[in-house]
């Protein structure tokens, strides 16, 4: 059997799984048709665009809850739950620094643990959300990254943040103390968290409009 005749029973394959199963999404045709089978993926996937360029089949893009136009609104809903969490923890971490003094066990452990995440991770998190939002809008090619690529980022770019803060710090009337750099990182992770909200916020109605 040569490769076009292997492509045409491929193709009517799909046909029949499509009038048969009716899947809801090209993976759930995948999982129908590699099934106790041993079709590649990939050969899968090429005989769906085959057929969405023959127009034997329309592939539509998945419909999911707009995205409410009104910022407020969108800050009452889950997905901005992770501002929320950040802007919590950031606040709750310069109380516990405040509040904690320096040898006071077994409290200062806490004072530690939430400090390296406040140190570490919270402004990086917020630089890269706002860099890169969480959806991608549809009318553009900017990817999304996935969990592992934005933590790795995050903790990077807050190993870069941190000693830039405390540069020009260093060159300020307050200098490197624990009270000027506590604020300053306060007020990166607020700002950076904010912007990346509101950016989010706009792809999400973005993505809305081009969905229809």
């Amino acid at each position: 059997m040569n490769r076009s005749e292997a492509d045409r029973e491929l193709d009517q394959t799909v046909l029949e799984i499509i009038c048969k199963q009716k899947p809801k999404t090209v993976q759930h045709l995948v999982s129908y048709l590699r099934a106790g089978s041993r079709v590649r993926e990939e050969a899968i996937v090429e005989a769906v665009l085959r057929l969405q360029n023959e127009g034997k089949i329309t592939l539509a893009e998945a419909s999911g809850p707009k995205a409410p136009k009104e910022l407020g609104v969108y800050l009452r809903t889950e997905k901005a739950f992770w501002f929320w969490l950040t802007l919590a923890v950031a606040f709750f971490t310069v109380a516990i620094v405040f509040t904690i003094p320096e040898g006071f066990y077994p409290w200062t452990y806490a004072r530690y643990i939430v400090g390296s995440i406040f140190v570490l991770w919270l402004p990086g998190y917020s630089f890269m959300r706002a860099l890169f939002p969480k959806e991608p809008s549809l009318d553009t090619s900017q990817k999304s990254l996935d969990p592992i690529e934005r933590v790795s980022l995050s903790v990077g770019m807050s190993l870069a943040l941190v000693p830039i803060v405390g540069f020009l710090l260093n060159y300020t009337p307050w200098g490197i103390r624990l009270g000027s750099v506590t604020s300053s990182l306060l007020a990166l992770t607020v700002t950076a968290a904010t912007v990346a909200v509101m950016r989010e916020h706009q792809v999400g109605i973005q993505r809305s409009n081009a969905g229809g």
